[in-house]
């Protein structure tokens, strides 16, 4: 009698652990996540980044109490060192803004001052470590809309404008400084995140009066057709298998970074503050792809409002999240620096 109470034991464990992780359901958790050199400035949540040349540009945000910051860092990855370049111009000190690269130079605008939502636009040129003004934001003053540049054009679009979450969208083309509404196709939102692979761009995540948002849209300017196209949900939304595990992909504030072939977002909240890791596998053009898998949860502390960037830096590494917030006020801001290595060995205490 004894031994078949171990047998009917045994096979409901087994039971237990072949429902929890099957076959059909994506599940392949691993990556390293390495510390990396310090923001050299203060430490700051809901910040903004862009990528230039291979280098990281960061900055303004705000403290967690009182102050938002106007100034800008650039991070060097074969150096593996953060250098201040020259700050927004005065009076534009701000927090959840966004920022985008197009045609060698950066943007910003948008954003909260402590006071009021904003809508003025600038651009950074690297070669003369300088801001210049440029034509406003043309939608409502916001904050935590998403951003992207796809070559030599940006795109702004969503975020919450003080009473309501937006879905408007729009083209920027710095060359004749001039805003095109393009529109969108998927729902309201803010505090979503964006990425770009292969020429097209993708928006995801983000919440609406404390709705996740779970659909998911890819942009493609060259379509003669629709701009945008929605992918599969992010939760577990068909009556097939393969989302079945899709339990801690829904949030807002997250940071999103690419490392080719593969996207991946990181933190941010959903009642909680998130560490989970997500990849995403980008559909093949056949009818495959278009599938989340969990990977190795950020190794830093849960963490918020944080920024995300990719870059060619130390070879199986290259997506980067740095700053947030990983509690209220002064003390949850975060100057750190992380890099992800998605196929290396599992080794939470390597920093």
């Amino acid at each position: 009698m004894k031994r078949i109470y171990i047998l009917l034991f045994s096979l409901f464990v087994l039971f237990s652990l072949s429902s929890c992780h099957s076959n059909n359901i994506p599940y392949n958790q691993s990556g390293d996540w390495a510390a990396e050199s310090q923001l050299n400035g203060p430490a700051r949540s809901e910040a903004v980044s862009f990528v230039i040349n291979n280098f990281a540009y960061v900055g303004t945000g705000w403290d967690g109490l009182n102050t938002r910051y106007n100034d800008f860092w650039k991070y060097d990855p074969t150096q593996n060192v953060w250098l201040q370049v020259a700050s927004m111009p005065a009076g534009t000190a701000r927090s959840s803004a966004v920022g985008f690269s197009a045609n060698g130079k950066g943007y910003c605008g948008t954003g909260y001052d402590g006071f009021n939502y904003m809508k003025d636009f600038y651009e950074y040129d690297p070669a003369t470590d300088a801001w210049t003004q440029k034509s406003d934001f043309p939608g409502s003053a916001r904050y935590e809309a998403v951003a992207f540049g796809l070559g030599n054009l940006g795109y702004v679009g969503t975020g919450f404008d003080g009473a309501n979450a937006l879905k408007d969208f729009y083209q920027y083309d710095p060359s004749i400084d001039t805003w095109t509404d393009i529109g969108f196709s998927g729902n309201k939102r803010y505090g979503a995140v964006a990425f770009t692979y292969n020429n097209q761009a993708y928006v995801v995540t983000g919440v609406n009066s404390g709705t996740m948002q779970t659909d998911f849209w890819v942009f493609n300017p060259a379509s003669d057709t629709a701009k945008w196209s929605e992918l599969r949900h992010i939760t577990n939304y068909s009556t097939d298998q393969y989302d079945d595990g899709y339990t801690t992909i829904t949030r807002w504030n997250a940071a999103a970074f690419v490392i080719p072939p593969y996207a991946y977002i990181s933190c941010g909240e959903n009642g909680v503050l998130y560490s989970y890791t997500w990849q995403y596998v980008f559909p093949d053009g056949k009818g495959g792809g278009d599938l989340w898998y969990e990977k190795t949860p950020f190794e830093g502390p849960a963490t918020t409002g944080a920024v995300g960037f990719s870059l060619n830096a130390t070879p199986g590494g290259g997506g980067f999240i740095s700053t947030g917030r990983s509690s209220p006020g002064q003390a949850g801001a975060s100057d750190y620096l992380w890099e992800f290595f998605p196929n290396n060995t599992v080794n939470p205490n390597n920093n």
